[in-house]
């Protein structure tokens, strides 16, 4: 995780060099719209330390959606992979932590390898469909819980599946609050910024102060 004080310095130097984004942010506030500079998750990206961190990470928006590639070793393999990035439905509720995510132009090139990766083997026989990393996904040997549905273009998360959450009774109450008092309507780029846009209280003022008070 980035260190705190970088984090801060790299904020306000970004504002420093790029004043409009305080009248930007005051205004998407007042729709309940909130915006990260495409610039801020390119830094948090070069942060990444360690031997499995990915490498050379680029971040790029392509409306509505965003692309990202970098290069990752694992298996004996070192890959330059990337996707175009859509989030194309989001539902939060005490229920679920849904979100529906489309996968586009999806590349994986192997750049180095060991000689007896599987992951390079598989790459470059062209065995794999590339197209359909959602049915890539759905196959793996040990998927995750949160990964509910995974088809062709298609890969849906919903957070409310990790084992954190479902075994927390507290969690689940911690999770139905916060959901009542805002929501996330969608998630969506323009060509500088990822937004986030919320939805106040979606089920109604009553049953967000009634949740709270289950938590407190």
């Amino acid at each position: 995780m980035a260190d705190k004080l970088a984090m801060f310095g790299a904020a306000t130097g970004y504002l420093k060099r790029h004043p409009a984004e305080l009248m930007r942010a005051a205004k998407n506030a007042v729709a309940l719209r909130f915006g990260l500079p495409l610039d801020a998750l390119r830094w948090l990206a070069g942060q990444a330390k360690g031997p499995k961190a990915p490498k050379d990470v680029s971040v790029e928006a392509v409306p509505p959606g965003i692309r990202v590639a970098a290069t990752i070793t694992e298996m004996g393999a070192t890959v330059r992979a990337g996707a175009v990035i859509f989030i194309d439905r989001v539902s939060l509720n005490e229920a679920e932590l849904r979100f529906e995510i489309r996968l586009d132009d999806v590349t994986a090139k192997v750049l180095d390898d060991n000689g007896a990766s599987p992951v390079a083997t598989l790459l470059k026989s062209g065995a794999l469909d590339l197209s359909k990393p959602g049915n890539l996904a759905a196959f793996m040997p040990k998927r995750p819980a949160m990964l509910v549905e995974a088809q062709d273009d298609r890969i849906v998360l919903d957070f409310m599946k990790h084992p954190a959450i479902t075994k927390s009774a507290k969690l689940k109450a911690l999770v139905a609050a916060l959901t009542a008092l805002g929501s996330v309507r969608a998630i969506e780029t323009d060509w500088d910024h990822l937004d986030i846009a919320m939805k106040a209280f979606p089920r109604g003022f009553n049953e967000a102060l009634a949740s709270l008070r289950r938590v407190l």
